[in-house]
């Protein structure tokens, strides 16, 4: 698994970025799994790739969450000082 960029996420709708984290929070557990028995896991750099790819699809989401908490506090007509 490479590297999800910031652009590819944005692009996804909500429910569609929520599946994928359950998606990687699941092969990360998988991940870990493995090195939790003691076996080698086949990729090292994989379980990284996986944090670093949930930690931004996170990013994405508290990103949309402030928008439309900032868009119901400030009204369409007002200025922001």
């Amino acid at each position: 698994m490479t590297l999800l960029r910031m652009k590819e996420l944005r692009a996804l709708s909500e429910e569609e970025l929520r599946r994928k984290i359950a998606e990687i929070e699941n092969d990360l557990l998988r991940e870990r799994g493995i090195a939790a028995m003691g076996g080698a896991p086949p990729s090292p750099g994989r379980m990284r790739a996986l944090r670093t790819n949930v930690a931004r699809s996170l990013t994405v989401l508290s990103e949309r969450e402030n928008a439309a908490r900032a868009a119901l506090r400030a009204p369409a007509g007002a200025a922001a000082p």
